[in-house]
């Protein structure tokens, strides 16, 4: 048994190809507690809140033909606009996100990353990657870098969610 593996894990260890599936969706749901272990420069819980906001417009304005507005963040993040509206309003007051004008129409509000947005975002990726190391600290390396592609690729495949889902909707 090593330092990450609880007791008792291996006798809960799913045996079939179908108890392995079934488990991936509890093991998503431990991963973003991960952000709140404390490794360096631990990020508090309401920043890490703000994250999720942040995140969408980080990924947003690094492509210059792209805007973000309030709309687009509740979409992102699959909520009710109001909710996402009280939330982007929260990291505005912490001081973490501008609202602008967009350079394409001038009647929309465009969200951009603050100096300290950024700064929260590059120590928030810090923090994550203290935490990954932390957690996969004694796997073989190969197997380190075999899960952080596969996550990547996961979650690029997200995108195509969305595609094939609108895909199923449209009338035959």
């Amino acid at each position: 048994m090593t330092r990450n593996e609880p007791a008792g894990a291996a006798a809960d260890a799913p045996k079939t190809a179908d108890e392995l599936l079934d488990a991936v969706g509890p093991a998503f749901s431990k991963l973003r507690r991960t952000s709140l272990l404390e490794v360096e420069n631990p990020i508090s819980a309401k920043d890490l809140s703000r994250t999720l906001v942040l995140n969408h417009v980080l990924e947003a304005t690094q492509d210059p033909d792209r805007e973000i507005t309030v709309g687009g963040v509740a979409e992102l993040l699959g909520v009710d606009p109001s909710v996402a509206s009280r939330m982007v309003s929260d990291t505005i007051k912490a001081g973490y996100v501008i609202r602008g004008a967009s350079q394409r129409d001038g009647r929309r509000t465009v969200l951009h990353l603050s100096p300290a947005g950024r700064e929260l975002m590059a120590r928030f990726r810090r923090h994550q990657r203290s935490a990954f190391e932390y957690i996969t600290a004694d796997w073989p390396e190969r197997d380190r870098l075999d899960f952080a592609r596969l996550m990547l690729k996961y979650t690029d495949s997200l995108a195509d969610l969305r595609t094939r889902g609108l895909a199923a909707d449209a009338p035959r």
